[in-house]
């Protein structure tokens, strides 16, 4: 039974997968929320959210949950990061891909303030000034003026800057994400000093209403940092658990209220370490899916390897586990006590559960995306960039199988150890052979995730979000299941966004459904577009 959820992809609760072939089962609630980054309370009291992987804004009440899109994805506004508001309630954003800060008015219109920021990220208002800093190697902080006049820096030389407060001293507090240091400078400019080091990746600083320092650090532990600087000078460790913290902010009555950008959501983080979810967290995709030999369902999620966790066993905290932190993991496939993995940083890494590591496989690669284990042991992973598939060996050479494709997505392998490419640009499916890619199906709109069951190629139709059975020897298809909950909502274009931003970090992650066969005969589906994983039953009815 597909349950109703109002989610990032339907808000009203009431669109469900349909197919007399399958009945779908999610295994894990739907994510509310496309990731949470810069987070701040407006006017209206309620906390506004940016959503970098969304390219949205939302606004969440924080006494019931409800969440309303305020910025949605098809405006102009592309990647925001963060985001501040002014005095007379106009909201200032970082929009980090293409290098913009923009101002929308409480009408809500828009006017570009800047463009000539790399990777604007930290941002922040003090009355009716504005500041900025950039998240890269040699970043720098400077105050913009929204009604005209040239950027002023005031310092240069951070390492990766990111969430920015005045403080109660008046001094701008900003972290270095790479160097573990929390520095402070003056607004009118002056000599910047460091006020915290040794603390773990820092990635905000926030000040409550007492004017105690608040660092959060950004890795799997939930680490919060609190400095009283102007009391005892005390300095204590709290240990949330929540994964991927990104940002805070404190309401009137001095609640604080936390972001992750691993996971989405929003949490209300007391004192003591205790949590509330407000918008509970999940996924942020997923993209890639497989499930290991013990039954244990594996994502990439952008961000992280993670697993669903089955609605049905009780209420669980979003529904996902959080494996480990994996920079901008997208495609996965179970190979015996092994996970191999590829990244938007042009990688393929294998990671071992049981240890906790991972080493690179490959390195360099365009955009590769989705992975196979073939029959000799060797990875093969379509590298999309270069419309190339890819074989890495037990020594990690990297050989070229086939090229010449548009943009290929996915592949997998069938009993006889014949390989299928998917090529969403192209629409067609294609088999590998000695004298090159041969086509067995075309015609199938954006075909992305690949999986072979039973003798027959499944693919996800993303463009008419269908689940879809090719017989390969014929070329015949057969549509499975309709109404699939992937890619963008119905309507919304995708902008167009650079694969990379400055530093070499890779911008907005890649959409992709991902397809897999279980070994009881199901197939696991990557509903990107609600953040889920379905699990697809053969059924003689509708469900």
């Amino acid at each position: 039974m597909v349950s109703a959820f109002p989610n990032r992809f339907d808000a009203t609760g009431r669109a469900r997968t349909t197919s007399g072939h399958w009945k779908a089962r999610r295994l894990n609630p739907p994510n509310r929320l496309w990731g949470s980054n810069g987070i701040a309370f407006g006017p209206d009291g309620r906390l506004h959210v940016a959503q970098f992987l969304a390219g949205q804004i939302s606004a969440v009440d924080p006494a019931t949950g409800d969440v309303e899109v305020i910025v949605p994805m098809d405006g102009p506004v592309q990647s925001p990061d963060d985001l501040a508001f002014g005095a007379d309630g106009s909201m200032y954003i970082a929009d980090l891909v293409p290098g913009r800060v923009w101002r929308r008015r409480p009408d809500g219109t828009y006017t570009l303030v800047c463009d000539e920021i790399t990777n604007p990220n930290g941002i922040t208002c003090i009355g009716d000034r504005l500041f900025v800093n950039e998240m890269k190697p040699d970043g720098r902080l400077m105050e913009l003026f929204p009604d005209g006049g040239d950027p002023v820096v005031l310092t240069d030389g951070l390492a990766l800057g990111n969430a920015m407060q005045r403080g109660p001293d008046g001094y701008l507090y900003y972290p270095h994400m790479v160097t573990g240091q929390v520095w402070r400078i003056p607004p009118d400019g002056g000599a910047p000093e460091t006020v915290a080091e040794d603390v773990h990746e820092p990635v905000a600083v926030r000040f409550d209403l007492g004017g105690v320092l608040h660092v959060l650090s950004r890795g799997a532990e939930g680490f919060v940092t609190r400095v009283d600087l102007h009391g005892t000078g005390t300095r204590t460790l709290l240990t949330s658990g929540l994964v991927g913290l990104d940002n805070a902010a404190f309401d009137t009555e001095n609640r604080m209220y936390v972001s992750s950008y691993a996971s989405g959501g929003i949490t209300e983080l007391h004192p003591d370490g205790r949590t509330r979810e407000i918008v509970p967290r999940g996924f942020d995709g997923p993209y890639g899916v497989t499930i290991d030999l013990g039954g244990t369902v594996y994502a990439a999620d952008h961000y992280r390897l993670a697993s669903p966790v089955d609605e049905r066993e009780g209420p669980t905290e979003g529904g996902v586990t959080t494996h480990a932190l994996l920079p901008f993991a997208h495609g996965v496939v179970s190979d015996g006590e092994l996970l191999h993995l590829t990244s938007q940083f042009g990688e393929v890494r294998t990671y071992d559960p049981a240890r906790g590591d991972s080493r690179r496989r490959a390195s360099g690669l365009d955009q590769p995306l989705g992975i196979a284990v073939a029959p000799d042991g060797s990875l093969v992973v379509a590298e999309t960039g270069a419309g190339r598939v890819l074989a890495v060996d037990a020594q990690d050479t990297v050989t070229v199988l086939a090229e010449g494709f548009e943009h290929p997505v996915d592949v997998a392998f069938d009993a006889e150890g014949r390989c299928y490419v998917s090529d969403d640009r192209q629409g067609l499916v294609s088999r590998l052979g000695e004298d090159g890619a041969v086509v067995v199906a075309e015609g199938l709109g954006a075909p992305e995730g690949l999986a072979v069951l039973d003798g027959e190629l499944f693919t996800v139709d993303t463009a008419g979000r269908r689940l879809l059975a090719v017989l390969p020897m014929t070329g015949e298809l057969r549509v499975e299941a309709e109404e699939l909950p992937v890619g963008l909502p119905p309507g919304v274009r995708p902008p167009v966004q650079p694969a990379l931003f400055a530093g070499g970090l890779p911008g907005s992650a890649r959409r992709f459904a991902g397809l897999t066969a279980a070994p009881d005969g199901t197939l696991l589906l990557s509903a990107d577009g609600e953040g889920t994983v379905l699990r697809l039953t053969p059924s003689r009815g509708n469900d």
